[in-house]
């Protein structure tokens, strides 16, 4: 397969990487606004360097995967649909929400292809977690907790674009919470606070987040964020019903140091960042796209999904705004 690469930044690098060493991809072309880095990319892993972003379209380009900034996903999503190219997009669609939607809507109807990065999808423990919510091992699931922690908070210009710790952070809570039980969100309440490093205040975003959602089942979820979590890395998921108790994301490398007399040891390499804790996911999550870019698999997470983790966090926005508890049927949807 020929793939095109929109965006050689963070993300661009890492998909890059998992694209060039793929057996099924012949040849790679990458692309940025910045050609610059474009190159660099491009030479290091002997792939071609588009010489702008709209070359790509007409590169002779099999697919595309976008890992531009978030801002410019709709329109790039719209360029693949126009060139008929199937995509990856990175999450979230957009940071706006009724652009979002019109974007999926013009997806559908050209009949179009399009895949969103939500690679946690594609990890071992949380597939693992997902099947035994789905067998009905645990029982009724009653309460789910997830935590989200960085280990130091991203550079300024990111925030500044990221859309906020609800849209770049947690929504990859929400749409766990919604692919492992199969349910939708009823309602949010959401609290956030700034008093950690100045440059969260200054963009308007949080440092650290607390969200409660109820499903429409009943089952209650309490989901925490934070970017400031100096012990590392630390993604981690319990799911709690009336026969038993499992969590994701918890082994030697979690950074939780139990301080009762009889205790495990503290974790030897706690994990620094989200491209060690996901690196296989990445990498299943691009071959699955190129499966589905084939007509070989079912699209595993599409424009949708990814609409409907945007709603919630637009409910935790607007109930951190007013500070009361936000219906799902407040925010608009298909």
């Amino acid at each position: 397969m020929r793939v095109a690469l929109v965006g050689a930044g963070r993300m661009g690098g890492i998909h890059a990487a998992t694209l060039s060493r793929h057996p099924d991809v012949d040849s790679l072309v990458v692309a940025d606004i910045d050609n610059r880095r474009a190159r660099a990319v491009a030479d290091r892993l002997g792939a071609t360097a588009a010489p702008s972003v709209d070359e790509v379209f007409n590169s002779g380009a099999d697919a595309v995967v976008i890992a531009s900034t978030t801002t410019a996903h709709p329109g790039l999503i719209r360029q693949s649909v126009r060139a008929g190219l199937p995509a990856f997009c990175e999450k979230p669609i957009g940071l706006d929400l009724p652009e979002s939607m019109d974007t999926v809507h013009d997806v559908r109807a050209a009949d179009a292809v399009l895949q969103i990065g939500f690679m946690r999808r594609f990890d071992a423990g949380y597939l693992t977690g997902r099947g035994l919510v789905r067998s009905g091992r645990l029982g009724r699931l009653h309460t789910i907790r997830t935590v989200g922690a960085d280990p130091a908070p991203p550079p300024a210009s990111y925030l500044r674009i990221s859309g906020g710790i609800y849209r770049d952070a947690l929504i990859h809570d929400f749409d766990m919470v919604r692919w492992i039980t199969g349910r939708e969100v009823a309602e949010v309440y959401a609290s956030g606070s700034d008093a950690g490093p100045s440059m969260f205040g200054d963009v308007e975003d949080f440092d650290t987040a607390v969200v409660v959602l109820v499903l429409d089942d009943g089952t209650l979820v309490a989901a925490t964020a934070t970017r400031c979590n100096g012990a590392g890395y630390d993604i981690r998921t319990e799911l709690c019903g009336e026969s038993d108790t499992i969590a994701v994301g918890l082994d030697g490398h979690t950074p939780v140091t139990s301080v009762e007399p009889q205790r495990p040891r503290p974790p030897d390499q706690p994990r620094r960042s989200f491209q060690e804790r996901f690196a296989s996911a990445f990498e299943a999550e691009i071959d699955a796209f190129l499966q589905v870019a084939r007509g070989e698999l079912d699209n595993p997470c599409d424009g949708r999904d990814a609409v409907e983790a945007l709603r919630v966090a637009e409910a935790c926005q607007l109930s951190q705004q007013e500070r009361r508890p936000v219906r799902m049927g407040e925010i608009p949807g298909f």
